[in-house]
């Protein structure tokens, strides 16, 4: 496959965005409990701008890794979600979001869960394009993320060419 002539590059800062709710009646399934379609779509969305920041157009939402639910939240509770691009391939991108309940009077956060989404970034007649700007990571964490983000494509290629 051809490599993508990039225009120029971006950090993975640059595709940092986060959320906060304070969770409500609507948000709450039948035990009481965050609904985890709720956070889902949330997830979802929040992957969806931080895939936009790194491509500069739009994406479409192709795979969902790892969606682990650690921890419940209920009614009232704060939650914040942080997403960030982990790695850039010619056309599709991961994206890493992390799901927190906070204390509100210590601030402590508590993980409910994370995921990583495969965005694709698409034309605006859905087709797959070419994403403009490669990926920068500055920190010793971002670099072993980035890595850990070419196994997982690699196990999803493997897997999709095994039909799992």
């Amino acid at each position: 496959m051809a490599e993508v002539e990039r225009i120029g590059y971006k950090h993975v800062c640059d595709t940092h965005v986060s959320s906060t709710y304070m969770l409500r009646h609507e948000d709450i399934n039948g035990s009481n409990r965050l609904f985890g379609g709720r956070l889902m779509e949330w997830i979802d969305d929040l992957a969806g701008i931080a895939a936009r920041l790194q491509c500069g157009g739009d994406i479409t939402t192709v795979a969902v890794d790892k969606l682990e639910f650690r921890h419940p939240a209920f009614l009232n509770d704060i939650v914040v979600l942080d997403a960030w691009v982990t790695h850039v391939e010619r056309t599709s991108m991961e994206v890493r979001v992390d799901t927190y309940v906070i204390e509100p009077e210590t601030g402590e956060r508590t993980m409910i869960n994370h995921a990583y989404l495969t965005e694709v970034c698409v034309d605006k007649d859905g087709h797959p394009k070419p994403i403009p700007w490669g990926l920068v990571a500055d920190t010793d964490e971002e670099h072993a993320e980035c890595e850990n983000a070419r196994k997982r494509a690699e196990l999803r290629k493997l897997r999709h060419a095994q039909g799992i």
